[in-house]
């Protein structure tokens, strides 16, 4: 599939959409996990209407694989919006435990209500919601300190909903991820991709890998000159930097030409494994790149 016309949108997305609506009224805020190194593309734009009026607090997940200097404009950027923002690692655990705690800071008003009414102790339930693939099962396993979660390193596999205990007054509650019909930015598509929120079977990945080299080139040079032991001139695009560093790793083939293909699945495998550095890949409004 071309990545200019990406679109995945899989039944159970219709039927996750209809449970947000359904279960709105039984949880008191919500959680939204983002990927910290693409935190509006990893966004769902339908969220902020179909989970309207609840109290939000945003995870800035794997924030371990991101800019930490873009990290800081992010979650500054969503405070902006009124939103409660931690920043967590949670395939490590790191930042995991602030969550019980922001959580009842942004619901304190209502907290002291339930006291005031006599319900003291009362369970606050929170849904979570997050793209397939963006570590909410593990923000989830990590938080509850259990393995009740689906976590596979793969998009899609939480599939129903489940209601998992944090503490006596706290719960959860584990969505299945929620993508969109159709990006009508196609940019969101590839650095969707990039990540691995959409299945490499349904992309072309030497288009893919020649993208986010052209990107690296131009906004992250000397991470790519490290790690492939090469030198990004003004002129390189991605394909010719693709070509240089599968000639350094020694991916040739028939007529000493580069097997690119194979270099592509290396470099998406560095890039999504954090061998190559910490990027981010898209900046909040104030500050955007070209």
């Amino acid at each position: 599939m071309q990545l200019d016309s990406l679109s995945w949108f899989p039944g159970h997305m219709t039927k996750t959409r209809r449970m947000i609506t359904a279960e709105l009224g039984n949880v008191d805020a919500v959680c939204e996990i983002l990927d910290a190194r693409i935190p509006m593309s990893s966004r769902n734009p339908d969220v902020d209407e179909l989970t309207a009026g609840k109290p939000r607090l945003i995870v800035l997940n794997r924030v371990d694989q991101a800019d930490p200097e873009m990290t800081k404009k992010w979650a500054a950027y969503f405070r902006s919006l009124g939103c409660a923002v931690i920043e967590t690692d949670a395939k490590q655990g790191g930042g995991v435990k602030q969550f019980s705690s922001a959580v009842r800071t942004l619901l304190r008003d209502k907290i002291a209500s339930y006291e005031a009414k006599g319900q003291l102790g009362r369970v606050l339930r929170v849904m979570v919601l997050g793209i397939p693939n963006v570590g909410k099962s593990t923000f989830i396993n990590k938080v509850s300190g259990r393995k009740s979660a689906k976590a596979e390193d793969r998009p899609g596999v939480t599939r129903t909903k489940q209601w998992v205990p944090v503490d006596k007054t706290l719960e959860l509650l584990d969505t299945p991820g929620i993508l969109w019909p159709k990006f009508e930015d196609s940019s969101v598509g590839v650095r969707l991709a990039f990540t691995g929120a959409i299945r490499d079977e349904v992309v072309d990945i030497e288009e893919l890998a020649m993208r986010l080299m052209d990107y690296l080139g131009k906004n992250y040079p000397k991470a790519i000159e490290e790690r492939y032991k090469l030198t990004v001139s003004e002129e390189d695009d991605g394909y010719a930097l693709l070509e240089k560093a599968g000639r350094k790793r020694g991916f040739l083939i028939s007529g000493g030409e580069v097997d690119t293909e194979r270099m592509s699945r290396i470099l998406l495998d560095e890039f999504r494994g954090g061998k190559l550095g910490r990027f981010t890949l898209e900046f909040p409004p104030e500050g955007e790149r070209t």
